[in-house]
């Protein structure tokens, strides 16, 4: 387990190392730059705040000096939020997205489970034809649609639900996870489905069904540890991309989380906040991708030994 976990760290320094590098020269090359305004500085305090930032110094210098300071846990100030460092609006953004995160997998994972299971067993009937168009239908209905969709119908029209805010009214946070969540609620279910007939079809299944087992105890104590195993490995990328996929999220329902400062960075040409952001979803992503991979070879013993 011990070399299975070195292997996937191995792999994940020389991404990251990319990661950094791409964002770092990309988010240079964009026009415009961290001190621009409507309104034009004078020369010298644009040179003066340059020189504070050392964004005089040539490119390479820059790059080199951020890789010295993020070594040291330092992701640098944030040029428009003067007194505020990145790790600091990072610690205060992230819980708020965390949040929101966990309440969208953990309904994607309540409803997407059933309806695969259900329309396993009844396959090619109208309870699994169904469930799994209303599926495809959440595949392809993005969340910048979905939400302004879901805020013209329960927040205008029927007024049973507030439509921005994070914990400030009660409710608040059933239409962002809804719409967070409805996507990967959708892929889960379908995943499911797949993962379940493949079990069902296995000889043991049969032998228990032939011995006179109840459906719901074959399911159940038989059938559902190897057929969510394809839904344990898309947890771990479910999970990272519902954080890194918060941005549009918390902008439609103005959610103060860290995907909100993200876009305002970028916006913003805030060099340090959208390198630091990005590199701390990264890091995510590779964690959670590890924790994944590890709940695999904990159902399944056959891939330890360093297979995946």
């Amino acid at each position: 387990m011990t070399k299975f976990i070195f292997s996937r760290v191995a792999q994940a320094v020389p991404v990251i190392f990319i990661v950094i590098t791409l964002t770092f020269f990309m988010v240079r090359a964009a026009p415009g730059g961290p001190f621009d305004a409507d309104r034009a500085a004078p020369p010298e305090v644009i040179a003066a705040l340059n020189a504070k930032y050392n964004l005089d110094a040539p490119l390479y210098e820059q790059f080199f000096s951020y890789l010295g300071d993020m070594l040291h846990g330092d992701l640098g100030p944030s040029f428009k939020y003067p007194g505020r460092s990145v790790n600091e609006m990072i610690a205060g953004g992230f819980p708020v997205t965390l949040e929101l995160a966990t309440y969208a997998i953990l309904l994607a994972m309540l409803i997407g489970i059933p309806i695969g299971i259900v329309a396993a067993l009844n396959t090619n009937t109208a309870k699994d034809y169904l469930p799994m168009s209303f599926a495809m239908l959440g595949i392809c209905l993005p969340s910048f649609v979905l939400g302004p969709m879901l805020i013209l119908i329960f927040g205008i029209w029927l007024e049973m639900l507030p439509v921005s805010g994070w914990g400030q009214t009660p409710g608040d946070k059933i239409l962002p996870a809804i719409t967070l969540g409805s996507t990967y609620a959708a892929y889960i279910a379908r995943i499911t489905r797949g993962g379940m007939l493949e079990i069902l079809s296995q000889d043991y299944i049969r032998t228990a069904r032939a011995k006179g087992l109840s459906t719901p105890r074959i399911v159940i104590v038989h059938a559902l540890r190897g057929g969510i195993t394809p839904v344990i490995s898309f947890l771990g990328p479910a999970i990272a991309g519902l954080i890194a996929g918060s941005f549009v999220v918390e902008s439609i329902f103005q959610i103060p989380g860290l995907g909100r400062f993200y876009i305002q960075a970028a916006f913003n040409r805030d060099y340090t906040m959208v390198l630091g952001t990005t590199i701390f979803f990264s890091v995510l992503i590779v964690i959670f991708n590890l924790l994944a991979d590890l709940l695999l070879v904990w159902l399944n013993p056959r891939l330890r030994g360093g297979k995946s």
